[in-house]
């Protein structure tokens, strides 16, 4: 999935955010957002992206099929997420 170039800020949006990062926290209005009391439905880390980075990575063939075998996700993501759980469980074992 491709993402959109970010626009610049235009010099009034600029000087919008620098007068609202200027106010105190006490003279923001928020009456028009909702306080949240229940959390029990939230999910931690469920916005984060970490930065991928592209790179040439050479592997066995038979290991890339056995990823790019009947599934909905890409093989790379699966990849990806066999790494991060080794590296997971090689941080648990060593901190």
């Amino acid at each position: 999935m491709k993402k959109m170039p970010s626009r610049k800020l235009t010099k009034q949006q600029r000087d919008e955010l620098a007068a609202l990062a200027k106010l105190p926290d006490e003279r923001i209005d928020t009456s028009d957002v909702p306080e949240v009391r229940d959390w029990r439905g939230a999910k931690r880390g469920a916005f984060y992206r970490p930065v991928k980075r592209q790179l040439t990575l050479r592997l066995d063939a038979d290991i890339v099929e056995w990823f790019k075998a009947g599934t909905s996700k890409g093989y790379q993501t699966r990849i990806n997420e066999a790494l991060r759980a080794y590296v997971e469980g090689q941080r648990k074992s060593t901190g």
